[in-house]
């Protein structure tokens, strides 16, 4: 199989890339390299064609889909945005180009997609009060969080509430620009194969870590930020109280989860979406305490606050991706981490035009 894979020299779209052509594929990468994601640079292991260039220009994504028979879209400006003047950039990479993308899709007939989504479009996860049952709490307020309480309450009775396991069919509630232009994706993506008839799956990722990260940059993951401290012999610092929850999934069982959705079965409408996670959540607190085990550093650094947009926990139920795409996370947490204490954390980019 064909498959043109957008973002392919990025943290994850290297990885994707590796273990498509593993698997026997033949992949031409696409990527914009950006600056937010590609200081270092990186690029994945083996011979791959790699084109500079950016999602946006119509005319080269329609030269690079001839001959295609899937694509798999990870190409984004990922982070939550270091400030609400990132907006139109967020906009611009991530749903202007999705849309330029499907129009010349539809154009060369190509009808499959993978998309790189994200658990960001939940906001919080999923919550039960001991008296309301499943409810979903609006944002915390910043009187409570000054005063270190940090779990959500009750809309209904103001009690706090006890964190659960989310599915795809929580509703979506985005809070902030990142967010709110990973559902936008969704949404196009969702409305282009209903138009086309063709079939999406978005991959909605939970926290990622591993090899060839981005490091030193605000727009790096929070273990990457860990590690950058610890290497400095400084003490990584948590936020809160360090026990909001999250599931961090290995970047090789993400490749593993986007091979498995290029041969999934479709869904009746012709989009689906599927949390890919490791099904072992842990704290915040968790991950910096492990890394700074692994690399023999100072213990973590409780700060209390929380930013803007920051929710308290987001914990995946990995069911669905398990029975619609035979996906299970295959890399334990202590091991991941163990791992990453001395990962490479990205490598020069090349690129062919």
């Amino acid at each position: 199989m064909r498959v043109l894979l957008t973002g392919g020299a990025g943290f994850i779209g290297s990885h994707v890339a590796d273990r498509l052509t593993a698997d026997g594929h033949d992949v031409v990468l696409l990527d914009a390299l950006l600056p937010q994601a590609h200081g270092p640079g990186a690029v994945p292991d083996g011979d791959h064609e790699l084109v500079h260039g950016d999602v946006r220009d119509a005319d080269l994504v329609r030269r690079l889909l001839s001959g295609v028979d899937e694509v798999c879209h990870q190409a984004a400006m990922v982070g939550h945005g270091v400030d609400p003047s990132d907006a139109p950039d967020y906009a611009a990479h991530n749903d202007l180009g999705t849309a330029v993308l499907l129009a010349q899709m539809h154009a060369a007939g190509v009808h499959r997609l993978v998309l790189a989504g994200s658990m960001v479009v939940y906001g919080e996860g999923r919550y039960d009060c001991p008296d309301h049952g499943v409810v979903r709490p609006g944002p915390r307020a910043f009187d409570d969080i000054d005063a270190g309480r940090y779990e959500p309450r009750c809309p209904e009775c103001g009690k706090d509430l006890e964190p659960g396991l989310v599915p795809e069919s929580a509703p979506v509630d985005p809070r902030s620009t990142y967010a709110a232009t990973k559902l936008a994706q969704e949404h196009l993506a969702s409305a282009w194969a209903r138009q086309t008839g063709g079939t999406v799956w978005s991959l909605r990722y939970h926290n990622v870590y591993g090899p060839r990260m981005p490091r030193d940059t605000p727009y790096a993951g929070v273990a990457s930020i860990f590690r950058s401290a610890l290497e400095r012999g400084e003490a990584p610092r948590v936020m809160e109280d360090g026990r909001q929850r999250r599931d961090f999934v290995h970047v090789s069982d993400v490749a593993a989860a986007n091979a498995a959705a290029l041969l999934a079965d479709p869904e009746p409408t012709g989009f689906g979406a599927a949390n890919v996670c490791s099904v072992e959540p842990h704290t915040i607190g968790d991950l910096a305490a492990e890394l700074a085990r692994a690399m023999g550093g100072p213990a973590p650094e409780i700060t209390g606050g929380a930013r803007p947009g920051d929710v308290r926990h987001v914990v995946a139920d990995p069911s669905y991706a398990a029975s619609r795409l035979g996906f299970r996370a295959a890399t334990s947490f202590a091991d991941g981490v163990t791992a990453f204490a001395t990962d490479p954390l990205r490598s020069p980019v090349r690129a062919t035009t």
